[in-house]
């Protein structure tokens, strides 16, 4: 059986953007650059499950709300 690479997509941008805090804001408080909120906004880069959960932490939501794994690629 072969499995191939999955697809990552997220909701960092609308939650971030909603909660009025710009991307330096965001990596500030959940210990992460800028760059690499900017690349996980869109969707460039899957951040580590310990980056992921802080973020879904951060807007207190559920990680599947602010995350999502489709193996479509």
């Amino acid at each position: 059986m072969t499995v191939g690479r999955g697809r990552v997509s997220n909701n960092v941008r609308r939650l971030r953007e909603a909660a009025a805090m710009t991307q330096a804001d965001l990596g500030e408080r959940v210990g992460a650059t800028r760059q690499t909120i900017i690349a996980i906004e869109a969707e460039k880069y899957a951040p580590s499950l310990e980056l992921a959960f802080r973020l879904a932490r951060r807007f207190d939501r559920p990680f599947e709300e602010v995350f999502g794994f489709s193996d479509q690629g």
